[in-house]
């Protein structure tokens, strides 16, 4: 059967099927019967989106699908995908609805679907959603767009601000003057409060969103502009959110990019110090720089890795109960706050490490060192496991030898294309691009 959802809810341009207003409403009116099977009553739902023009008529639609079978729809307004995490939680929500695409360009939106615990709606909520759609099931009430109703989206904003001052604890961001893109998205209107009510300088940058201009040459998959203009401004750090804000990355005095590998050296180590890494475990990607996995294994923590992408992160942490979690595009998940990565989250923790310690951002990072990296990409006509291709594991035995656990070496295949990936880590640029070059030789002559 056809499917809407993938790894990350549904995604796909505004306007065409899946995300057009008729899908919406049938996807909304299928939510609200299964939560009201389920429940025994009607479903209370909250709903918030990102600055996208497509994202107020695809809110609208969905509030009328899922009204017409009953549900009682709120609406947060503009406001971060954590931050709809959050709510759900603490206003006993009985699921919270993200509009939004992310780092997405703003053609494009999504629909992601949050339970109070954090987690996402499950598989089989998905497949039966799915059903209905495809079976062209409608809503049993009117599916009129109503207007949203948004009478408490200050209370709710206000709520989340609080929440995350309360998580991270007491602190002072005096003296500091801090450089903030918010990629004219959700953390437009948040971010310099927050930051502004910490004592701290805060120059806002991409804080004017028209609709259009989300994560155009901006925010943290644009860093460029952040970079100069922290070191114009003389201020201590940078720090660059998504379109909804669940992820961050940082720049330091120097203009310098502290991305997500940096960032969880610096904040595993604040949390050690503090009693609050029990598992002395931090789980990344298999993406993450090998530096990161040597300088927490000289602070004896433990790196475990993953597939990429945060929802095997999340399943990681929640297997071994680590408390931290990530991946170099910013996205750190604290699982004893919350499940959902949170860009804002991040930042405070950040700014708490670096006030305790009294440093700046790039002493902060002191002793983690980021090893060359290359990546070659190799077309093939098939993707046989590596496993039974006796010259590329014999290669790749030698090289793994040559790097003397100094290095490290990753063979996979792209999940979308057929092309294989070498990726090589190691202390000398010139040896790891000769290694990786003759391994891509070897896939070539035998898949190619």
């Amino acid at each position: 059967m056809d499917q809407l959802f993938g790894t990350d809810g549904m995604r796909g341009l505004a306007g065409d099927f899946p995300l057009d207003a008729d899908t919406v409403r049938k996807v909304a009116a299928s939510l609200a019967r299964q939560f009201t099977e389920t429940l025994g009553r009607e479903p209370r739902f909250i709903t918030g989106r990102d600055t996208r023009e497509s994202g107020t008529w695809i809110e609208q639609a969905f509030h009328a699908g899922a009204s017409g079978e009953g549900a009682v729809c709120e609406s947060a307004g503009v406001i971060t995908t954590p931050g709809v995490a959050y709510l759900t939680r603490a206003f006993d929500f009985d699921a919270g609805i993200v509009i939004s695409a992310s780092h997405n360009p703003f053609h494009d939106n999504g629909i992601k679907v949050f339970l109070p615990s954090g987690k996402k709606i499950d598989e089989m909520t998905e497949r039966l959603i799915e059903a209905d759609v495809f079976e062209a099931v409608e809503s049993a009430g009117c599916v009129d767009d109503p207007e949203l109703d948004k009478s408490r989206a200050g209370e709710f904003r206000d709520a989340y601000l609080g929440h995350l001052l309360e998580a991270v604890g007491e602190f002072s961001a005096s003296g500091l003057k801090i450089v903030i893109d918010c990629a004219n998205g959700a953390a437009t209107g948040l971010a310099a409060k927050l930051f502004t009510d910490l004592g701290a300088e805060v120059v806002a940058i991409h804080c004017e969103p028209d609709g259009r201009n989300i994560n155009d040459d901006c925010g943290s998959t644009h860093i460029g502009n952040l970079r100069e203009i922290v070191v114009e401004e003389k201020a201590d750090l940078g720090v660059a959110f998504d379109g909804d804000a669940d992820r961050a990355l940082f720049v330091d005095e120097h203009g310098e990019i502290i991305d997500g590998d940096a960032t969880l050296w610096i904040v595993a180590q604040y949390l050690k110090a503090h009693g609050k890494l029990a598992s002395s475990t931090v789980v990344a990607t298999v993406m993450s720089n090998i530096g990161l996995e040597l300088a927490l294994k000289s602070k004896d923590i433990n790196l475990l890795r993953t597939d990429v992408g945060d929802k095997y992160v999340l399943e990681r942490l929640l297997e071994t109960g680590a408390e931290i979690g990530g991946e170099q595009s910013g996205h750190i998940i604290f699982p004893e706050i919350s499940l959902v990565g949170d860009g804002m989250m991040t930042a405070l923790l950040l700014l708490h490490a670096i006030n305790e310690l009294g440093v700046s951002l790039s002493a902060a990072t002191a002793g983690f060192v980021k090893y060359p990296q290359t990546l070659k990409n190799v077309k093939v006509r098939e993707k046989r496991a590596f496993s039974e291709l006796p010259e590329v594991t014999e290669l790749s035995k030698q090289i793994e030898s040559e790097l003397h656990g100094r290095g490290r070496l990753l063979l996979r295949y792209s999940g979308t294309e057929n092309l294989a990936r070498v990726m090589i880590e190691g202390k000398d640029q010139a040896e790891i691009e000769s290694q990786a070059q003759r391994l891509a030789n070897v896939i070539l002559a035998n898949i190619g």
